[in-house]
């Protein structure tokens, strides 16, 4: 009896123990900058994770070209200090002025994937999607993506009352995505443009397009990627090995192949870090498109499902900040960008693993590249910025003062969201009235009886045209 009294006593204490932690997260949760502090810490773990990886899975490379094993991870840690600086400008910016600049950023961005296609642009890996400036190499596709979100976002806000009309919904914003897709084809770049389309995709679901919209849509997209996917051989070669890698196996289908082979290696807990094979010019480009497959070889599955668990996190506080506010432009401008920054996510670990054919988008916040590290980087100061703008926050920061967070970064305190005034009716002018028809004696007799009847001049207005501000 004193031994199941015993175990009694320790299961009701685990079970005390998993509610009382619950019921202390979801206290924590409820407090006004929970979604900020949450979206810190996330960010935070993901660009020291993405440091250590980028050196463990660099370091054979950068000895072999440079005679350092630390040649790619210096780049990228100078690539992360840019982009924090761009989280902190993100961070600081008022909202208003995102929507005000929101156009002229677009049109900017549309003037470098321009240029990019002329001799100012360089060539890398058959493709002319950058420019080279001091030694560092700029993907302009990556910020135009941010100012196409924004952009759209603004303009379906302002619209949002006539957005139950198809020519409303998608113009200016279709057309607008479409001279974006063709800039980057002519790159040519099939993986960024598949992250374009999630942007728009983004926008116009959150705006609340119909369904059969989206259908429409992805039965297009899935047919213009099958066309661009056979126009051109290596693009053809890429789904082969999708299809069946194994069929080539030193060929166009190694990468895929080599990918499989580490993670299998990794099993359970991995090899330890640092101590991966794949790295020794096994796997092309291991710390760029393919970093998760080092991931899985030294860290194991166990090290794969924390990466997994830190995007989806990033999934859930930024869809709960497009949720808490109330500004309708934080709320589509924050769920498109959440759903393009996992969904790039879970393409690029999706072709790692073998569940999609490669497309070369990296790993955000944890492959190296710098366009693509400072990109991430300002999306989450952008979304940050959001978190602070909930309405809860505001009135804790009012009341309260900055914080802590807030004190050390000098942050201003948000202005609260108000609605723009609706616009009243114009005052129409009072219409001259008719004559009135001279009555028979016998009418006005009736009229008149009981109480007297006001005469009213001719020409003048009657009782029932007055304005607004008289008496009936």
């Amino acid at each position: 009896m004193a031994t199941a009294t015993k175990r009694g006593s320790g299961r009701s204490g685990k079970r005390r123990g998993r509610s009382g932690a619950l019921s202390a997260l979801t206290a924590w949760l409820t407090r006004p900058l929970a979604s900020f502090h949450l979206l810190l810490a996330v960010f935070g773990l993901l660009t020291v994770f993405g440091l250590v990886m980028v050196l463990s899975a660099s370091s054979v490379d950068s000895f072999t070209k440079a005679g350092s094993s630390y040649s790619v991870f210096g780049k990228q840690v100078l690539y992360c200090l840019a982009g924090l600086v761009g989280f902190y400008a993100a961070l600081r910016i008022p909202v208003r002025l995102l929507r005000r600049f929101s156009l002229v950023l677009l049109v900017f961005c549309l003037a470098l994937l321009v240029l990019v296609l002329t001799p100012l642009g360089t060539e890398l890996n058959g493709a002319r999607s950058w420019f080279v400036v001091a030694g560092v190499s700029i993907q302009p596709v990556e910020f135009a993506k941010v100012a196409f979100a924004l952009w759209g976002a603004h303009v379906l806000v302002t619209k949002r009352a006539l957005l139950g009309q198809y020519r409303h919904l998608l113009v200016p914003v279709v057309p607008a995505a479409m001279l974006m897709f063709t800039l980057v084809m002519l790159q040519p770049d099939l993986g960024s443009t598949i992250t374009l389309f999630l942007v728009l995709i983004g926008l116009l679901w959150f705006a609340g397009a119909p369904l059969r919209l989206f259908a429409i849509m992805l039965l297009g997209g899935i047919t213009g990627a099958v066309v661009l996917a056979m126009v051109a051989d290596y693009r053809v070669a890429r789904l082969t090995a999708f299809l069946d890698p194994a069929a080539d196996p030193t060929g166009h289908g190694y990468q895929s192949m080599q990918a499989l082979f580490a993670l299998a290696d990794g099993g359970l807990m991995g090899r330890g870090l640092g101590q991966g094979w794949s790295k020794w010019q096994y796997l092309p480009n291991v710390h760029n498109d393919f970093i998760f497959a080092v991931i899985g070889e030294e860290l194991g599955f166990v090290g794969c499902v924390v990466v997994l668990i830190l995007f989806g996190l990033t999934g859930y506080v930024g869809m709960r900040i497009a949720s808490r506010n109330t500004d309708p432009f934080i709320r589509l401008a924050s769920a498109t960008l959440t759903t393009w920054l996992v969904g790039q996510a879970i393409i690029n670990m999706g072709y790692v693993v073998g569940l999609l054919p490669t497309t070369g988008l990296p790993l955000p916040l944890i492959s190296s590249g710098g366009s693509s590290v400072v990109t991430s980087m300002l999306v989450f100061g952008l979304l940050a910025n959001f978190a602070r703008h909930e309405p809860e926050a505001i009135a804790a920061l009012r009341s309260l003062g900055p914080g802590r967070v807030g004190k050390l970064l000098r942050l201003p305190t948000p202005a609260p969201y108000r609605p723009p005034a609706r616009r009243r009716p114009a005052r129409t002018a009072t219409p001259p009235s008719r004559p009135r028809a001279k009555t028979s004696g016998t009418a006005a007799t009736r009229r008149g009886s009981g109480h007297a009847r006001k005469r009213v001049p001719r020409g003048s207005p009657g009782p029932r045209m007055q304005t607004r501000g008289g008496h009936r």
